[in-house]
């Protein structure tokens, strides 16, 4: 499984962006797709994520800013980061959980894409 991110770049506190993720190859189906960060000397945390069901969820920190949606058919993500603060910079990574065709769970990452937000 692969995932390719796009959207990721530079932009003023109180801008906008919309990161989006898409997963290729070979599964029976994907659980649950979603976003984490990483800032400069801090730990890898969870952002939001939605599940194959339209069900999602968010870290308290993004809230009201941030969107999450999925195109099943195009088993793609997408963030969508309104009122972005200079907190948000960070590189934002793309996961998913999928059910293989041999009814194994697995965690897929993607590369990550660099959200800087200048104040």
């Amino acid at each position: 499984v692969q995932l390719q991110a796009y959207g990721g770049g530079l932009v003023q506190a109180g801008g906008s962006l919309r990161l989006s993720c898409a997963a290729s190859g070979t599964f029976f189906r994907i659980h649950m797709m979603g976003w984490y960060r990483q800032a400069p000397g801090k730990r890898r945390e969870f952002v939001a994520a939605v599940t194959s069901g339209g069900s999602t969820s968010y870290a308290d920190s993004v809230k009201g800013r941030f969107t999450i949606s999925s195109d099943n058919a195009k088993n793609t993500v997408y963030l969508q980061m309104n009122s972005l603060k200079p907190e948000d910079t960070a590189v934002y990574y793309c996961h998913v959980s999928i059910l293989t065709l041999g009814s194994r769970d697995m965690n897929y990452w993607g590369k990550g894409t660099q959200v800087t937000v200048s104040s």
